[in-house]
């Protein structure tokens, strides 16, 4: 109580800027007014099936005996969901999210004046979570489109959807954060906000204080499946760009490359006489794929693609993809210590791709220990690089020290150091005699199907 009662007192002593800034807070009412109606629910059923069940019913006096020992049959049963879009045309198409749709038997669409339209799914990309669904109606209110890319961090943002099937429910806050990577999504750079979301808000439309709409609500980061301050919205241009292929083709077309990469980290940067920790390290590169056909090589950065800086190695996918196959453009890369262009014609990437299973590895005959790297190796059989699909390598047969401190395991196969391949115990040596006064170096792992390159700190750094 005491507090309570002194709290006014203490707003008085505040400066004149602190009430200012109180007074200047964003009123959303006219947003909500104008934009809301424009913002659905959308609800779905589909077929599930569960666990056995017994063939008669639960008050039959022989229930206990059928379900203890009679043949029992697949439950099926409705499932419902729960959703939000926003129209962005007057005679019905609306975007949600893939996710809201998926495996959908029925979609129903609830406009904010109560009417109710059975819809139907025109197209749907997983990659992106973006879905366009549509109702046989005309008139309809639609949303103002924005542009993702003026938004700033710290700016007001607001939701509008139907978390836990309460509709038309608002909330706000700002945008966190931009171009944010997640796992297992590489193709959106989604904007982060602190706007409360929650199961029910997949699909809505974000708002700036404009009106316009700049991103899709997708998903939230949480340890309870509850919102916990972290949300994540497709910005409203990559959502628009599938839009438009589903509504003409039906289907998505992304370009691609053909090359597997990494981060650069700082002994990475260091190793490779980077400038900057920057770019996309090129770890393998598909036989025949663009790249190959382009002169790219395994140990080359990435700096550049079509004019466009490749900061982190998270951003390459997403503007290889939204790149037409077919198209010719220069690609800036980072080759023993010098500036390198080159021209590839991008190629279009697979609707479905299945990895392979790793090879089968065999010990090798004799282990050579390689003190300064932390490594025992052996050379590899003809029969052995055969079967790996590779010219060169050495077998990792253990590690200590700096080596399994970096995380290199038993069974990898040493490709290279730095940008030269190694073949040979002997060369291994020559190449760590040219190194001697390194303070770090790059190790090219194969590990299964995959390759990375492993920074090695030589001097006992951290």
């Amino acid at each position: 109580m005491f507090r309570l009662l002194i709290a006014p007192a203490l707003l008085l002593l505040l400066p004149v800027t602190g009430i200012a800034q109180v007074q200047g807070l964003p009123d959303f009412t006219e947003l909500v007014e104008k934009q809301g109606p424009a913002v659905v629910n959308v609800s779905t059923t589909s077929t599930a099936r569960g666990g056995p069940q017994s063939p008669v019913p639960e008050d039959d006096p022989f229930y206990d005996f059928f379900r203890r020992f009679g043949p029992q049959q697949p439950r099926e049963y409705e499932a419902r969901s729960l959703g939000s879009g926003f129209i962005i045309s007057a005679d019905g198409t609306i975007l949600t999210n893939a996710h809201v749709v998926e495996a959908a038997d029925d979609v129903t669409v609830k406009l904010s004046d109560k009417r109710e339209f059975k819809a139907k799914v025109i197209g749907s990309d997983k990659r992106t979570d973006v879905a366009v669904i549509k109702i046989e109606a005309t008139g309809l209110p639609v949303v103002k489109i924005g542009d993702p890319e003026k938004l700033k961090v710290g700016e007001w943002v607001l939701a509008i959807g139907s978390p836990f099937g309460f509709e038309s429910t608002v909330t706000a806050g700002i945008v966190s954060a931009k171009g944010r990577s997640l796992p297992q999504e590489n193709y959106v750079p989604f904007i982060q906000t602190d706007v409360a979301i929650n199961p029910g808000n997949s699909g809505g439309p974000l708002f700036n204080l404009k009106g316009e709409v700049v991103g899709i609500n997708s998903q939230i980061y949480s340890r309870t499946g509850g919102f916990m301050g972290l949300s994540f919205a497709i910005p409203i241009d990559v959502a628009a760009d599938v839009a438009n292929q589903l509504k003409t083709t039906g289907r998505v077309s992304r370009g691609r490359i053909g090359v597997t990469i990494q981060e650069i980290t700082k002994e990475l940067a260091e190793s490779f006489k980077l400038p900057k920790a920057a770019g996309a390290l090129v770890t393998s590169v598909e036989k025949g794929s663009p790249s190959d056909k382009a002169g790219v090589q395994v140990s080359d950065v990435i700096v550049k693609f079509d004019g466009k800086a490749v900061s982190n190695s998270s951003d390459l996918p997403r503007i290889v993809a939204q790149t037409r196959p077919g198209s010719k453009v220069s690609m800036e890369i980072w080759r023993n210590g010098a500036s390198k262009e080159v021209t590839v014609t991008v190629g279009e990437m697979p609707e479905d791709r299945t990895a392979q299973r790793p090879a089968k590895k065999e010990p090798g005959k004799t282990g050579n220990v390689i003190a300064r790297l932390g490594l025992t190796l052996s050379e590899l059989t003809g029969e052995q690089r055969k079967e790996l699909g590779i010219s060169g390598g050495l077998l990792i047969e253990d590690t200590q020290g700096p080596a399994l401190k970096a995380g290199i395991r038993r069974g990898d196969v040493l490709m290279a150091i730095n940008n030269q391949d190694v073949k040979s115990i002997d060369q291994i040596n020559q190449l760590m005699s040219q190194h001697e006064k390194a303070k770090s170096v790059a190790l090219l792992i194969k590990r299964g199907d995959g390759a990375l390159y492993v920074p090695l700190r030589l001097d006992g750094g951290n």
